[in-house]
């Protein structure tokens, strides 16, 4: 027998029939579900998840999804809840109870418990005939044939499908929110995705090192400037306004094509209209106009007044990229 492929065979069969699975679930849906998402969307309260056993673990994702998209919730675990936890549960909130059979000991005792608070519960299960199914005010039927395991035990299909329809609960509200990238950033501060929708060129731009000189600056001037700043080019400064820049490439390039340049001067060398933004420029733009000219730095110029330089190095080390 070939272990190997008696592996990769079981794992395409899993795969195979919990896509299956998934696409089945476009047949129970129906205006039902989407009764359940407009009443989340207007609720002025929170939307409370629960659940018990592999379901609480999905419940904790779909809870972690809704409340980065803009729609407050909260994970109740079915067990706590009578131990206590029901104390989280307001007036206004709604409660999904997710359970693939609907009739657990938990479930029957947590039910009706919620409905004597006078909530609005939305029940997702496989079974719409079970406990849970017809105490729900509203169904979204998470219904699976069997599980992929090979027993047909361990929830695998089941909690997929939950997952699954908990994602699409997630969208649906996005988009009734009309929830932007703009939005997702203030839930996402922290790390590259953080920064790539946050990080402006003013939060990361060392004001400290503004390599600059004159135009009638002499090459040594320039190669000392660019030297001591460390970032591999310098602005040329005319009555306080950037006419041109110089980077190595430039004075590798004028020793090449001259033998002496003891004659030439900053202006003689620079490049004219140097790419330039400003500093309120989100730093992935920056990155994107760097990509797009195949060069490693930026002028950073605010009113026409120099503000630093910006280097492809500086947004690689913040992990943007």
């Amino acid at each position: 027998m070939n272990t190997t492929a008696s592996i990769l065979e079981t794992v395409k069969k899993t795969i195979i029939e919990e896509s299956k699975a998934i696409h089945k679930l476009t047949e129970f849906l129906t205006e039902e579900f989407a009764e359940a998402v407009l009443k989340i969307y207007e609720t002025k309260g929170r939307l409370i998840v629960s659940g018990i056993g592999k379901s609480a673990i999905i419940a904790q994702k779909i809870v972690a999804s809704l409340n980065s998209t803009g729609t407050p919730s909260l994970f109740l675990h079915a067990a706590e809840a009578v131990h206590g936890d029901l104390g989280m549960v307001q007036p206004e909130d709604i409660i999904i109870c997710i359970s693939k059979s609907g009739n657990s000991p938990e479930i029957k005792v947590l039910v009706p418990l919620l409905k004597r608070f006078g909530n609005i519960l939305i029940g997702m299960t496989s079974d719409r005939n079970s406990f849970l199914g017809k105490e729900s005010h509203y169904i979204m039927h998470a219904h699976v044939d069997r599980e992929a395991c090979p027993n047909n035990l361990a929830p695998t299909n089941s909690t997929t499908a939950q997952l699954v329809l908990g994602d699409a609960l997630t969208v649906a509200l996005m988009e009734l929110r009309q929830f932007k990238s703009e939005d997702f950033a203030i839930y996402h501060p922290g790390g590259a995705l953080g920064k790539k929708l946050l990080l402006r060129v003013a939060d990361m731009l060392d004001t400290t090192h503004t390599p600059q000189v004159s135009p009638d600056a002499s090459i040594k001037k320039v190669i000392m400037e660019i030297s001591e700043k460390r970032l591999g080019v310098t602005a040329v400064i005319d009555n306080n306004k950037v006419i041109g820049i110089i980077t190595d490439g430039d004075i590798r390039r004028m020793l090449n094509a001259n033998d002496t340049f003891t004659h030439l001067t900053a202006q003689d060398i620079m490049t004219k209209n140097p790419k330039n933004i400003p500093s309120g420029t989100l730093v992935s733009e920056a990155l994107s106009i760097l990509e797009n000219n195949s060069i490693t730095q930026l002028m950073v110029i605010d009113n026409n007044e120099y503000k630093g330089v910006l280097h492809l190095h500086d947004i690689l080390k913040e992990g943007i990229v």
